[in-house]
């Protein structure tokens, strides 16, 4: 898996964002399982609980396409000065679709990405700790 290519997707996509309030942009990067690419961006709103984050925006265009579950997802923060984690909301979404040993790589820049692991981000997940 060429992770610092989906890292670049990922960066390249987070120019489109709409953050005209916050001046944040992200950009997120699923790799698909039949290794299509599905990008989403921050889209913000006056009001901050109608925003939506990158990560969501691309999880949802990619079930819009009928895809249940991604291989990978890398996140894009171009504007801050060190790598950003998802929030808990995306947390929450990403585990609804990917097992815990997803890999995840998030950062500001290629030099400083982080790579880890849904499970790590979310350790304790209730979705799929109840179908067990």
């Amino acid at each position: 898996m060429d992770f610092e290519k989906l890292y670049a997707e990922a960066m390249k996509v987070a120019a489109n964002a709409y953050a005209p309030y916050s001046n944040f942009r992200v950009g997120a990067a699923l790799l698909l399982p039949d290794g299509e690419i599905q990008t989403g961006v921050n889209v913000e709103n006056r009001s901050f609980g109608a925003t939506n984050c990158a990560e969501r925006t691309a999880v949802f265009a990619a079930v819009a396409r009928g895809y249940r579950t991604f291989s990978a997802i890398a996140i894009a923060t171009p504007d801050a000065d060190y790598p950003v984690s998802p929030c808990g909301i995306c947390r929450q979404v990403l585990s609804e679709f990917a097992p815990a040993e997803t890999p995840v790589i998030f950062g500001n820049k290629w030099e400083n990405v982080v790579k880890t692991t849904l499970g790590e981000l979310y350790p304790y997940d209730a979705l799929h700790e109840l179908a067990k």
